[in-house]
């Protein structure tokens, strides 16, 4: 996978003051305000910073957390995890290209994987399916 890197000046003048905020300094928006925790549309969930596939509708579920819950990742090494102390112990999920900070991994999620991937909506867009 092709790695992006770029510095934090190009991704403040690339990215609007909250995607920035959610994306390179590791926020989070608040539980039910983002636009696709209850997005219904069928397609692929890209990486905002860079455009990287990171997850399929068919994946989606909704968890009752307020943001978009995943069962697995578009592809294994699409997102990458990492140990987060902030709140106790916790698993980061990150875009594997751009080191985006996209949201958190619980192991609470349904079969097959037992996963939850909790997204945070500013940290993706949408491409929907082509009927």
């Amino acid at each position: 996978m092709e790695t992006v890197s770029k510095s934090d000046a190009e991704w403040q003048a690339q990215l609007d003051a909250d995607t920035y905020a959610i994306t390179r300094k590791g926020g989070t928006e608040r539980a039910f305000t983002g636009c696709f925790w209850d997005c219904k549309t069928a397609g692929t969930y890209s990486c905002v910073c860079c455009g990287t596939e990171l997850f399929a509708s068919g994946t989606k579920y909704d968890s009752g957390s307020g943001w978009p819950s995943f069962f697995q990742p578009i592809t294994t090494d699409a997102v990458s995890e990492h140990t987060d102390t902030s709140y106790g112990l916790r698993i980061e999920a990150r875009c594997a290209s751009c080191d985006a900070h996209l949201g958190h991994v619980f192991r609470d999620g349904p079969k097959p994987t037992g996963l939850r991937y909790c997204i945070n909506s500013a940290s993706l867009t949408l491409q929907p399916e082509k009927n």
